[in-house]
C-alpha cells in the first residue's frame, strides 16, 4: 500500500510538470479535473519533510553516541571487572558459601548420607570429597590416611551439614587415626562431640561452622600432631555438660592419659590454633592440656559472655606454647591463664600482642604459678578488676 502511493505522488508530479510545460491547463485546473493527483501530490510532499525530519534525527543521535573511537571494548579486548549482573541464589559445587577454592575439582561428589559414609570407607591418598549443599544426618567416620603430598581432603560449602542428630551423643565426624586429611569449609551440628580427631598427623581444619554441640566443638588427642586449625566458626557448645563445653581442646588431661593414650602423656604437639572466633561456649575457646607442647594460638576472637565451667579464654598447662595477637571480650574472671596441673608442666609459655577485655574481677594475665612463663609488656587489659597481669611484664 505504502509503496503504491509513493508511486501515485511521482505519477502526479510528473503530470503537474508535463503539464506545465505543454501549457495545456494550469496547476489548479489540473488539480481540480484530476483529484487523485493532488492527494497523491500531498502524499509524496508529507513523505519527503517526515524523511528530512528523520534523518536530521538520526544524524543527531549518531553524533551524540559516536563522537569518533569509542572506550567499549572489542571481541579481543579483556573484559570489564565487574559483572553487570547478580549472582544467582543457587550455590554450586566450586562456589558454594565458605568452600576452600581446594574444592574447585572433586574426583568424588557426594550428595546424601550413604554416599558420604561409602566415599570416607573408600578414600584414598589424593582424593578430594566435595559435600553438595544439603544435611547429611549420621556419625561419620575416616580412618584412612592421605600423604603429605597427597592428603584427603573433605570440602563442602556452609550450607553442607553434617548433622550428628543429638548433642547428648556421639561424634558427629572422626578422624580415627586417619592422617593428612582437609577439612574444609562446610558445617558440623548436632553431636556430643563436633569433629574429634585421634593420632591425626598433618592435617588441617579450615572454616568450619561447628554449632550446637554437647561438650567441645573440635578436640585433637591421641598424639595428634603437627596439624592446622584455622578460621573456624565456633558457637553454642556444652550443651550436655557446660565444663566439657571447650572451642578447641588439645590433648587430653591427666586425668584421663590411662584411658586415652596409654597411662603416658598425650602428646599432642606442634598444633596451631588462629584466626577462629569463638562465642557462646560455656568453658575455654581454647583449653590447652597437660601433656602437650610448642604450639601456637594466635589472632582468634573469643567472646566470654556465656563461660560458665570456666574463668578464662585461654588455658595453657601444657609447655612451651606461644599466645600471640588474640582479642577477648567478656569473662568470669581472668583473660588468658596458665596452671601447673602436675609437676613439670604449664612452664616456658608465652603471651605476646593480646588484647583484653576482661569486664570481669580478676586479671587480663594469670599466670599460676609463674614458673618460667612470660608476660611481655605488649599486651594490653581493660576492665580488670586486679590489674593487667598478676607478674610484671617482660621485653622480648
Amino acid at each position: 500500500m505504502l509503496l503504491t502511493l509513493v508511486a501515485l505522488g511521482v505519477h502526479a508530479l510528473t503530470a503537474i510538470v508535463q503539464t506545465r510545460r505543454n501549457g495545456t491547463l494550469s496547476v489548479k485546473q489540473l488539480l481540480t479535473t484530476r483529484p487523485w493527483l493532488a492527494l497523491g501530490a500531498a502524499f509524496l510532499s508529507g513523505a519527503l519533510v517526515i524523511g528530512l525530519v528523520w534523518v536530521s534525527v538520526a544524524g543527531a543521535q549518531g553524533g551524540a553516541t559516536s563522537p569518533g573511537p569509542t572506550s567499549t571494548p572489542g571481541a579481543s579486548s579483556a573484559p570489564t571487572s565487574a559483572p553487570s549482573s547478580a549472582p544467582t541464589s543457587t550455590p554450586t559445587a566450586s562456589a558454594r558459601p565458605r568452600t576452600d577454592a581446594r574444592c574447585a575439582r572433586a574426583t568424588t561428589e557426594v550428595a546424601s548420607a550413604d554416599e558420604l559414609t561409602s566415599a570416607l570407607i573408600d578414600a584414598a591418598p589424593g582424593d578430594l570429597i566435595v559435600l553438595a549443599p544439603g544435611n547429611y544426618q549420621g556419625n561419620f567416620v575416616a580412618s584412612t590416611s592421605g600423604t603429605v603430598d597427597e592428603p584427603i581432603t573433605l570440602c563442602g560449602g556452609s550450607d553442607s551439614v553434617l548433622d550428628g542428630g543429638d548433642p547428648m551423643d556421639g561424634y558427629v565426624l572422626h578422624l580415627d587415626g586417619a592422617q593428612y586429611w582437609n577439612l574444609l569449609g562446610f558445617s558440623v551440628t548436632n553431636g556430643q562431640k563436633g569433629v574429634m580427631a585421634d593420632g591425626t598427623v598433618g592435617s588441617t581444619f579450615r572454616g568450619l561452622t561447628v554449632s550446637t554441640i554437647g561438650d567441645e566443638a573440635i578436640h585433637l588427642r591421641r598424639f595428634s600432631t603437627d596439624n592446622l586449625v584455622l578460621d573456624n566458626t565456633v558457637f553454642d557448645t556444652g550443651l550436655r555438660k557446660p565444663k566439657f563445653g571447650e572451642g578447641v581442646y588439645i590433648g587430653t588431661a591427666e586425668s584421663n592419659w590411662c584411658k586415652i593414650s596409654g597411662c603416658l602423656p598425650d602428646r599432642s604437639d606442634r598444633n596451631t590454633v588462629t584466626g577462629n572466633t569463638f562465642s557462646q561456649t560455656t568453658a575455654e575457646g581454647v583449653d590447652v592440656k597437660e601433656g602437650t607442647s610448642n604450639g601456637i594460638v594466635s589472632k582468634n576472637t573469643f567472646d566470654g559472655s556465656s563461660l560458665r565451667e570456666a574463668d578464662s579464654w585461654v588455658d595453657v598447662k601444657g609447655n612451651g606454647w606461644v599466645v600471640d595477637s588474640n582479642l577477648g571480650t567478656n569473662s568470669l574472671r581472668d583473660g588468658f591463664q596458665t596452671h601447673e596441673i602436675i609437676e613439670g608442666w604449664g612452664k616456658d609459655n608465652i603471651f605476646r600482642n593480646n588484647s583484653a577485655a576482661v569486664n570481669g574481677p580478676g586479671f587480663g594475665y594469670s599466670l599460676t604459678p609463674e614458673l618460667t612463663n612470660r608476660v611481655e609488656c605488649s599486651n594490653t587489659a581493660t576492665g580488670a578488676a586486679e590489674g593487667v597481669s598478676n607478674v610484671a611484664c617482660q621485653t622480648p
